[in-house]
């Protein structure tokens, strides 16, 4: 295994087999304890041997606790039993963040559940722990031999997304137009409501040669509400190739998008894109993307025409706990007719602190947008500043059965010199993410 050497660097601090002489179940130490957790994995009495360590994580010591922990996780992986062990990993971490082997076990177990953004991520944090320089060398190539293995895979996502402007409308009753005033109908203004928000991902992992994967994956993404004229689903479909070069991830993809609002057909786009993955250093990590769009809209083929989009992000791990994440990003929308084409540019941030049992991360994000020419019924061309926040806590103290609750608050303020784009928006998300 390639995390062997760990145990001898000195970058793990567990010790051995703790000798306490607490009492902490039945009258027996813990070291008899961990004798007795012992002996059941290797009898193969594995849900046994996890009773055994559960009851030493409540022991007074750290020490144990942090011991139970590690072996309760290396057997559940050892039995690929993924999950568990994450949460017995990630338990281990909230007391113990500078445990440099800890966020590389939890890094091969994320990329055996598929999980590669997670995995890398793992890597980072251990990486910022400061390795000794011989213990440095190897784990970078552990990181370059990390990629998931899974050939199926994929995830459901659920929430209750109450929002005050679900139609990103205006809330303005009328615009000024070129002919004359123009009241809009209540519909057509900021509507609020509860939604149900609903994604899901599916992936498969073909091999064709070592470095090389075809990865067919699948998509869905829906907003729907009581009033089901402002339900917005999105479907995907996408084959790509990953291709992995030494420390870099190369992924070209093509696909084909259908999008559908209020029930009725609103858009379909064929697609082909770009990402590429990239290390700078052991703790910082460059995302560049770039795609291309052909999009055709059924209720208007004035908007019909080309979207391009590309971006490039900086993410660091700063510790085992705290990280942050730079992106620039550019838009350009062609248009049958111009005063639907458009070209934006963005700047944003992104930071995330891993508390005891508590989550929290941060976005924020500004955004301008030019049209080409006017709208046809307003006096000025679209120039608009959009800006974007939002805040999210996963509370770990609450799991159960893996998932742990989050809160997510966003709010978005877009300024437009046309009445019909000006708008605010605030947003909640209450749903359930993985534990670790």
């Amino acid at each position: 295994m390639l995390l062997l050497w760990l145990g001898f660097a000195g970058v793990v601090t567990l010790a051995g087999q703790p000798d306490s002489t607490e009492q902490v179940r039945e009258g027996l130490s813990a070291a008899q304890i961990f004798a007795a957790a012992d002996a059941a994995q290797a009898a193969d009495r594995t849900d046994d041997a996890v009773q055994l360590f559960a009851a030493l994580e409540h022991d007074p010591d750290p020490e144990v606790r942090a011991e139970a922990r590690f072996r309760k996780g290396m057997m559940l992986s050892g039995k690929q039993r993924y999950r568990e062990a994450a949460l017995a990993f990630r338990a281990l971490l909230d007391e113990k963040p500078d445990a440099a082997r800890v966020r590389l076990e939890l890094a091969r177990v994320l990329a055996a559940l598929g999980d590669d953004a997670g995995a890398r991520r793992a890597v980072r944090q251990a990486q910022s722990i400061g390795l000794p320089d011989a213990v440095a060398v190897t784990v970078d190539q552990f990181a370059l031999a990390l990629r998931s293995s899974r050939a199926l895979g994929g995830a459901v996502q659920i929430a209750v997304a109450p929002d005050s402007n679900i139609n990103r409308a205006t809330q303005a009753r009328t615009l000024d137009t070129v002919i004359a005033p123009l009241t809009l109908s209540r519909d057509a203004r900021a509507q609020s409501g509860v939604g149900l928000r609903l994604a899901g991902q599916g992936y498969g992992r073909i091999a064709v040669s070592p470095g090389l994967t075809v990865l067919p994956r699948f998509s869905t993404l829906g907003n729907l509400y009581r009033r089901s004229q402002f339900n917005d689903v999105a479907a995907s479909m996408l084959l790509g190739l990953e291709w992995q070069r030494k420390q870099d991830r190369l992924s070209p993809s093509i696909g084909k998008t259908w999008r559908w609002y209020g029930g009725h057909p609103y858009a379909q786009t064929d697609s082909l894109s770009f990402d590429w993955i990239h290390p700078i250093g052991r703790q910082n990590q460059m995302v560049a993307h770039g795609g291309a769009e052909r999009a055709s809209y059924r209720a208007n083929d004035l908007q019909n025409g080309g979207l391009y989009d590309a971006s490039i992000g900086f993410d660091r791990a700063v510790s085992p706990r705290t990280g942050y994440g730079l992106r620039l990003s550019g838009y350009r929308q062609t248009a049958a007719d111009p005063g639907y084409a458009a070209a934006s540019a963005g700047v944003g941030a992104t930071s995330w602190f891993q508390m005891k049992r508590v989550d929290l991360t941060a976005d924020v994000g500004l955004n301008r947008l030019e049209g080409d020419a006017r709208l046809i019924l307003f006096t000025d061309r679209r120039r608009e500043w959009l800006l974007s926040t939002s805040l999210g806590v996963t509370l770990r103290q609450l799991t159960v059965r893996g998932f742990a609750p989050l809160v997510q608050v966003g709010a978005e303020r877009n300024w437009s010199t046309v009445g019909l784009y000006d708008y605010r928006r605030t947003t909640v998300k209450l749903g359930v993410v993985r534990a670790f």
